[in-house]
C-alpha cells in the first residue's frame, strides 16, 4: 500500500463503497464515517472513536479526520464535547430537539413554556396515497403509518398535525407511544425504531381551516392558520416522515434562523 494520502481510496471500498476518487480526501473520510452512522455502528448519544483511532482506521492524518468531523458537526450529525470527545447527535439533547421546533411563544421562550400537551386522535396502518408515496419515496399503495394529533399549550389547541411514516421502518407504532413519550417525538423515533431525522425541508403557506379543522382546533372558519408541510430525512437523504401541520399563531410565531 502506498504511503501517499490517497491510500484511503483503496481502503474505502472495504468500508461499503467510497465516494468518487476525485473528491477531496476529507470528504471521502466524511462519507465513510457517515456510512458507519447510517449503519448504526455508533448509536445516537454514543461517543465515536477518537480522531487518532479514526486516522489509524482509515490510514490518513488526524488533520484530515478532524476536517471531516468538523463538517459533520456543522451539519448537526455529531457533537463535540470539550475534554470528552465527539458524540453522535441525538434529539434527546436539548439544543438538538429545539432545532426542529420552529413555533415559538410571542412572550418568553419555548424552553420556559415547556412541552406541548398531546392528544392523539388516530394512529393506524394505511396504504400510501400517490402524494404521500411520492414524498416518502415509496410506491402508491405501500404501507405507511398515519397519525393525527393535536398539540396544546396551556390547554389551548395550537397545532393540528397529520404525520405519515414508512410502514416497514415504523411497524408497530401505536397511539399510546405517540401520546405517552415525554420527550421529543424524534427522540422516540430514535429510541424505539432506530430512525434518526437529520434534516428537514418545509413548505409554508397561509390557509383557512375546513370544517373538521375548525372543530378540532376550536376556532372559527375565518381564523387564519399557518400551513407547514415538512419532509424529514434520515442519513443518505432518505425521506422518513411527511408531516403536515396547521399552526394557530395568535399567541405564537414561526421562527427561523438564517445563516
Amino acid at each position: 500500500m502506498s504511503s501517499q494520502p490517497f491510500a484511503a481510496d483503496a481502503a474505502a471500498p472495504m468500508q461499503g463503497g467510497a465516494t468518487p476518487a476525485f473528491s477531496p480526501l476529507y470528504q471521502q473520510i466524511k462519507g465513510l464515517i457517515l456510512q458507519s452512522l447510517q449503519q448504526g455502528e455508533w448509536k445516537p448519544g454514543e461517543a465515536i472513536p477518537s480522531e487518532m483511532d479514526l486516522a489509524a482506521r482509515f490510514r490518513v492524518s488526524q488533520g484530515t479526520v478532524r476536517k471531516a468531523i468538523d463538517e459533520l458537526a456543522a451539519e448537526n450529525l455529531v457533537m463535540r464535547r470539550q475534554g470528552k470527545g465527539t458524540f453522535v447527535a441525538t434529539h434527546a439533547e436539548q439544543h438538538v430537539q429545539y432545532r426542529f421546533l420552529k413555533l415559538q411563544p410571542d412572550s418568553g421562550d419555548a424552553r420556559v413554556e415547556g412541552p406541548a400537551q398531546r392528544r392523539v386522535i388516530d394512529c393506524r396502518r394505511v396504504r400510501a396515497s400517490a402524494d404521500v408515496a411520492r414524498a416518502l419515496a415509496l410506491r402508491t399503495g405501500d404501507a405507511v403509518m398515519q397519525a393525527r394529533r393535536i398539540l396544546s399549550f396551556a390547554g389551548v389547541p395550537t397545532i393540528l398535525e397529520d404525520i405519515w411514516l414508512p410502514g416497514q421502518a415504523f411497524k408497530g407504532l401505536t397511539a399510546n407511544q405517540l401520546a405517552d413519550y415525554q420527550g421529543p417525538t424524534y427522540a422516540m423515533f430514535e429510541l424505539d425504531f432506530g430512525v434518526r431525522m437529520v434534516r428537514a425541508e418545509e413548505k409554508i403557506r397561509a390557509v383557512l381551516p375546513d370544517e373538521e379543522q375548525t372543530q378540532l382546533l376550536s376556532i372559527t372558519p375565518v381564523t387564519p392558520l399557518l400551513s407547514v408541510e415538512r419532509i424529514a430525512y434520515t442519513y443518505n437523504d432518505a425521506p422518513m416522515e411527511l408531516r403536515r401541520g396547521l399552526y394557530l399563531t395568535d399567541t405564537h410565531h414561526y421562527r427561523n434562523e438564517l445563516s
